[in-house]
């Protein structure tokens, strides 16, 4: 069994900060690629963040330059730094992950940025 769990959402101030963990807990040997994807009200959910197991990111072009993916193997955590938020980054935001070559996900962490 294989279990994701995500954390630190929660209300931000535009142009604030805040920074969301993912962890992967389970009989998991290893993690090909972690990412983060994000579903506003009235959205499809869309990709944010991924990073594969050689260290190869990708990013939406719409938080580029403002959130960065970085993964901790030890943990099998993954983290999105998520800096100079803006309103239109409120959404729930879902960890997901190759491993063993199978896709799993998180439930979801709602990030809301507002004033």
């Amino acid at each position: 069994q294989v279990h994701l769990v995500e954390s630190g959402g929660g209300l931000v101030q535009p142009g604030g900060s805040l920074r969301l963990s993912c962890v992967a807990s389970g009989n998991i040997f290893g993690i090909s690629a972690m990412g983060w994807y994000r579903q506003a009200p009235g959205k499809e959910r869309e990709l944010v963040a991924s990073i594969a197991d050689l260290g190869q990111t990708n990013y939406a072009d719409s938080v580029k330059g403002r959130f960065t993916i970085s993964r901790d193997n030890g943990s099998n955590t993954v983290y999105l730094q998520m800096t100079s938020v803006k309103p239109e980054d409120t959404a729930v935001y879902y960890c997901n992950a190759i491993i063993h070559r199978g896709a799993y996900w998180g439930q979801g962490t709602q990030v809301t940025v507002s004033s």
